[in-house]
This record gives C-alpha cells, structure tokens and sequence, in this order.
C-alpha cells in the first residue's frame, strides 16, 4: 500500500503587501500550527519516507518546521518548482515520478490544488477546503507511484485540520 500525505502551507503573513506571493513567509499563527500539526503527526502516524515541497517560502518553512519535528535534515525536503502556481496534472506528474521503494510521501503545497487533489484521488470525502496547515493521508492498493495516473480510487485514511488543535 501507498500512502499520499498532502499538507496545504501553513497560514502566510500578509503585513507587507509588496512581498511577492512566491516570498511570503509564515504568520506567527502559521509557525504554531505547523508545530502542533507536525508534532501530532510524528505522534499518532509516523515518519515520511519522502518529503516533496513547493518552492514557495511558506510551503519550505513548513516542510522544513515537519522536518526538522521528525528530526530529518532539511537538504531531504525536495524542492519541486512544478508544484507552485500549478494544476492537478502537474501534482500528479510529481507524484508517479516518486520512486517505488517510497511507501509514505509527504507533499507540502498550495491551494486550491491541495483541495482539488484531495477530491480528485480520494472517493472517500468530498472536501469544500483544505485549510492552511490541513493534512489529508490518503491511501492506494498500488504498489508503483506511476499507477497514479490511471488508478485515481485513493481512500481517505485521515484528515486533520488546524482547528482541532484549538481551545
């Protein structure tokens, strides 16, 4: 079994609007939502064998924040330009070009490709919205990443979100 873990960027910070969207960093609320979702996932499901991150800077800090929970190195987040300011197709191209031996990917990008993706592979659950910093792991009875492209017929397996984590 394949296991797919997409995870929407962290909340932006929109205090300096001449920031190019590509340069945004995290919000305060961003860098604790990343903490809280990476801790509770090192927790409860484990380790990634692989980490794929849009080169976009709240979606490297974020990836790097998981990193660094799970106690990788951030050099093992791989950065993928196809995957900001892209489509389904792009993400899933991504994704069947992993290697076979990867059993649990983990694929920090943007919305609303996160959203779209999510109800694309997964039959389980429909969602309206992935929000900043959601986590939606999603599961496939294929052995090879490249079957992606054919065999669409995930099953939702979790999804958490940042507002389960508040008071």
């Amino acid at each position: 079994m394949k296991e797919l873990v997409l995870v929407r960027h962290a909340k932006s910070d929109w205090a300096n609007e001449s920031v190019k969207d590509i340069d945004r960093s995290l919000s305060e609320r961003g860098f604790a939502d990343a903490y809280s979702l990476s801790n509770w996932f090192k927790e409860e499901m484990g380790l990634p064998d692989a980490m794929v991150s849009s080169p976009a800077t709240r979606a490297i800090g974020t990836a790097f924040i998981f990193a660094r929970t799970f106690e990788m190195k951030e050099k093992d987040v791989l950065i993928e330009d196809s995957l900001y300011e892209s489509d389904v197709r792009s993400y899933l191209k991504v994704i069947s070009q992993t290697d076979k031996k990867i059993n649990r990917l983990m694929l920090f990008g943007h919305n609303p490709m996160m959203t779209e993706l999510s109800n694309e592979i997964n039959k389980s659950l429909y969602f309206d919205n992935v929000p900043t910093c959601g986590i939606v792991k999603i599961g496939f009875e294929f052995s090879d990443w490249k079957e992606i492209l054919n065999k669409q017929d995930g099953k939702l397996l979790i999804s958490k979100f940042p507002k389960s984590f508040k008071k």
